[in-house]
């Protein structure tokens, strides 16, 4: 019971939830926001451009604790496809990781 009452940058709670124990629920929802920030400037830019002009490059989400960092370019010339952008990424947290973290 006491070690749930414990601050959030205690050596316990490190160990037990690592960096994700460093994050408030107002880190995930700044993350958040600036993700969808990034995304509609994006939006905006792609379609404001030439018809002619090269793609925009998606932007990359803010990396979050627990999450994978984003897999380097191959260099075969693949690149992340905009749909696996920040809107259906990973990096984000589900509804019942949310309920979880709401929880505690």
């Amino acid at each position: 019971m006491l070690l749930r009452h414990l601050p959030r940058d205690s050596a316990v709670a490190r160990e037990l939830h690592g960096e994700a124990a460093e994050w408030s629920v107002s880190d995930y929802l700044l993350a958040a926001a600036v993700d969808q920030l990034a995304e509609a400037n994006w939006m905006f830019a792609t379609v404001n451009q030439d018809e002619d002009a090269e793609p925009l490059e998606y932007p990359v989400p803010v990396s979050r604790p627990g999450a994978e960092p984003a897999a380097e370019e191959s260099g075969d010339g693949a690149e992340a496809s905009p749909s696996a952008g920040p809107a259906g990424g990973e990096g984000q947290p589900d509804a019942v990781q949310l309920t979880r973290f709401f929880a505690q």
